[in-house]
């Protein structure tokens, strides 16, 4: 098989998605070593109408905020305004009456105060409203934690505040909003609204123009159609995969990006620009030279978190099989429990509308996979990243 005809394998797996009525539309880049070496598209910003796919097409990156925000707290560590210690109750204090709820509905203290790591972590006791099993979880949906777009990060952490943690901090990985409290930790601790600290230090240098909590009017052309579950607490509710558009505007609006703020979900972004952010977590340093984050807190970052009795990490009913968690999202440990292939050292995250991305040092690779399917249990970015990897001389 020649270079050209596996690069081919890489559109005939995205459109075998499209043909087959899955997904709307599919967009993939990769570049190594600073050169885009894999590029394409497939299928249309609305199924439907049969509207094809824009230049520079806007998505709904969902949980691939969160890496963003967790680079930001690792910045204000790094200027020694944030501690990875440091109890989250010293910035917002009403977390300092938090109790956990056992499974029988008792209440008991906290072991220790939940610090920034476990915030970072997922270990912080915190849940969603939409992880099946967990006892916590109907009272998150109960106030409707994450699929009202009108609260304020500084009303989530209030409502947060008056509901018992799931487990004691530290004791396990759950995933949950944890991010959505960094944000207000955050807002803090710098002083200024979380979207016009990430414009400056995150996205104006690394020149992620499209990237923001709303689209602008002018630029709503080139938004990509959703599909899939119109709410957070469908998602994990997994039944047929129909290719209806759907309205996710009551917990991800676009026309609110002055007031709506969001840590763990909400932003929207392109396939180059979260490709500049993805190269930046190789060096630490934009396209044009500028340091976001040290060499060394780079490398201090990637470093599994979890230790081996809270392995292996579930995502609900869901396992990550082979992986643990580092500071910004999770990170391959064990290459051998992996079912298809990846790097040793790669390390990244997803979002909820199928978006994906990962970043492999050994192969001074990243590769972004853009789609919007909320919910979907089709293993899309296992298939696309595969057929990129076979794509690599």
């Amino acid at each position: 098989m020649t270079n050209s005809d596996r690069k081919n394998v890489i559109q005939e797996v995205a459109d075998s998605y499209v043909d087959r009525s899955l997904f709307s539309g599919i967009e993939w880049v990769a570049e190594k070593s600073g050169k885009i070496i894999l590029s394409g598209k497939s299928g249309y910003q609305n199924f439907e109408q049969k509207k094809p796919i824009p230049e520079n097409a806007i998505y709904r990156i969902y949980s691939m905020t969160k890496p963003i925000t967790s680079v930001m707290a690792l910045k204000l560590v790094e200027r020694g305004k944030l501690r990875l210690y440091d109890p989250i109750s010293s910035f917002i204090p009403a977390f300092e009456k938090l109790k956990v709820m056992k499974p029988d509905g008792s209440l008991e203290e906290l072991n220790r105060p939940i610090i920034v790591e476990d915030l970072l972590t997922h270990r912080s006791g915190f849940t969603y409203d939409f992880l099946m099993g967990c006892h916590v979880a109907p009272l998150y949906s109960e106030r409707d934690i994450s699929d009202d777009g009108n609260k304020s990060l500084e009303d989530k952490c209030n409502i947060l505040s008056e509901l018992p943690l799931a487990y004691q901090p530290g004791s396990r990985f759950n995933y949950s909003v944890s991010i959505d409290v960094l944000a207000r930790v955050i807002e803090i601790v710098n002083e200024k609204d979380f979207g016009d600290t990430l414009k400056e230090e995150i996205f104006n240098p690394l020149e992620m123009k499209d990237t923001d909590f709303g689209v602008d009017d002018k630029n709503l052309s080139r938004l990509m159609s959703t599909y899939g579950a119109s709410n957070f607490k469908e998602i994990m509710n997994i039944g047929p995969h129909k290719l209806e558009e759907t309205d996710v505007s009551a917990h991800n609006p676009s026309n609110k990006g002055e007031t709506f703020r969001r840590g763990g979900t909400g932003l929207f972004s392109t396939s180059q620009d979260y490709l500049s952010f993805a190269r930046m977590l190789l060096s630490g340093k934009s396209k044009n030279g500028e340091t976001l984050l040290s060499r060394n807190m780079v490398e201090f970052m990637k470093i599994n978190r979890i230790p081996n009795t809270q392995l292996p990490l579930m995502l609900g009913p869901l396992p990550l099989a082979g992986y643990g968690w580092n500071l910004i999202g999770r990170t391959m440990l064990d290459r051998g429990q992996m079912m298809s292939q990846t790097g040793e050292n790669e390390f990244g995250w997803a979002g909820a509308a199928s978006t994906y991305f990962w970043v492999d040092p050994d192969e001074d690779l990243v590769g972004i996979i853009m789609t919007q399917y909320l919910g979907s249990m089709w293993p899309i970015n296992d298939d696309l990243r595969v057929a990129m990897y076979q794509a690599i001389d």
